[in-house]
């Protein structure tokens, strides 16, 4: 039977279409052969990157060892900075990306302050959806709703896909070396301290295969997952409470103010979270809506959905179909994209440091706790941890107490706020969140000034 290198696979689907009795599908995210297979080998002419082979064929390579200063896992707008301000200072970097495009698939509702991105990048329309200037919030509870409007500053919401890739297109430029579909599966650990990174790629221009990469400092910006903090011993396990669990269409066809991001806070509405409407564009807009993971199932269970037995009845997905129902204006629209994923929003974990690594954004959970926004913080972390990386490489000393100051400065200043934001979030339980101080605060925060 033909067997699948799923590091290298590209999901094309070109094997599929030469396969003469059906044996290959194409699942949204890998390949699958079954039992139907005849060992034709059709398929592994037709595949372009090398990732299919006979039973009785063997891959070539041994495990290779290299050396990098610094070694950023995950690409995001965190990963990309850190690299970035890392190679601009005359650093080795290798930056690794697990998925085949970066950027891809979003799970983010896209949304930005100018003020808060511009120390970071200038703002370019190849990568702007959509330039908002208000904020709507509508407090909904016991059927009532309230609105509050008001001028929100000057904000965007990006097009992700392309912002992350021109950040990482960055990175490259400053001399950082970017890898593709190259995910990391382990530590290098010797004495206690991070040496390194085991990591598995199916990068066609590196060879492909297993790969042991040494480094000076590790910095981990492998999003919600956190697996490296979790491989170097940090307690990075995010308690349910502090979960927001997200589901998001990209609706087309609607009509809204293409100026104004909406929020919708309820307990029934959304359990611990809030629903929002980020416009895109030409008709188009980011909906979605989060809960918190601990109360979602129990609403459910109690009845707080109020009956609803549409698509998704019983999830997260179904209270953002019931949200979308109940406006017209969205209700008419239909969905072209559609992401899932939690948010960490909590207090940091109690380290963010340990010898030869630190963690940057949603791996260190740095998110707002009531808005759920990260994308600057992690650049902000990003740039932050990467400075305090060439600081420790130059004196060869990467211990934990010598990366401290990453941590500590991190606290001491974004994390100080973010901090805050956690206590006014926990002053309000989630059935009281309607109260307009909790509103006024939530409106601070999504206006940039929180």
């Amino acid at each position: 039977m033909i067997i699948i290198d799923q590091d290298r696979c590209a999901y094309c689907g070109g094997c599929v279409s030469v396969c003469p009795v059906g044996a290959l599908t194409l699942a949204e995210t890998r390949l699958v052969v079954d039992s139907a297979c005849i060992d034709c080998g059709e398929c592994v002419a037709a595949c372009p990157v090398g990732a299919l082979r006979a039973g009785d064929a063997e891959r070539a390579g041994e495990p290779v060892r290299r050396r990098y200063d610094l070694v950023v896992v995950g690409a995001g707008p965190g990963g990309s900075t850190a690299a970035t301000t890392a190679a601009r200072a005359g650093l080795a970097v290798l930056l690794i990306e697990k998925r085949q495009e970066i950027g891809s698939p979003v799970r983010c509702a896209e949304g930005v302050g100018h003020e808060q991105l511009l120390p970071f990048i200038e703002p370019d329309p190849r990568w702007i959806a959509a330039e908002v200037s208000q904020a709507e919030i509508t407090t909904v509870a016991d059927g009532a709703t309230a609105t509050v409007r008001a001028s929100g500053g000057r904000g965007y919401v990006l097009e992700r896909r392309v912002f992350d890739r021109v950040l990482a297109e960055r990175a490259a430029a400053a001399g950082a070396e970017v890898r593709v579909k190259t995910a990391a599966t382990g530590l290098l650990i010797e004495g206690g301290r991070v040496r390194g990174v085991r990591i598995r790629h199916g990068d066609y221009l590196a060879g492909g295969g297993a790969v042991e990469v040494e480094a000076g400092v590790v910095i981990a910006a492998d999003g919600v997952e956190a697996q490296v903090g979790r491989w170097a011993g940090l307690d990075v396990q995010l308690p349910l409470r502090d979960a927001m669990v997200c589901a998001q269409y990209l609706l087309a066809g609607i009509e809204i103010d293409p100026a104004c991001t909406s929020y919708a806070i309820g307990h029934e509405l959304a359990p611990g979270g809030y629903a929002w409407v980020f416009p895109k564009g030409e008709g188009r807009a980011n909906v979605g809506l989060g809960v918190q993971a601990d109360l979602w199932q129990d609403a459910v269970a109690t009845g707080s959905g109020d009956g609803f037995t549409g698509v998704g009845a019983g999830t997260v997905l179904g209270y953002l179909t019931r949200f979308i129902e109940s406006r017209p204006h969205l209700a008419q629209g239909y969905p072209v994209t559609l992401v899932a994923g939690n948010v960490p929003v909590a207090l940091p974990p109690e380290r963010l440091v340990a010898d030869g690594l630190m963690l940057v954004g949603d791996a260190a959970r740095q998110v707002d706790p009531l808005t759920g926004g990260g994308i600057v913080n992690a650049m902000a972390a990003g740039e932050l941890a990467a400075q305090v990386a060439v600081e420790a490489i130059e004196r060869g000393d990467a211990s934990a107490g010598s990366l401290r100051r990453y941590e500590e400065t991190w606290q001491g200043s974004i994390g100080r706020r973010m901090a805050r934001n956690y206590r006014l979030r926990e002053r309000f339980p989630p059935e009281q969140r309607g109260d307009e101080r909790f509103v006024r605060a939530f409106a601070l925060a999504v206006g940039g000034g929180g």
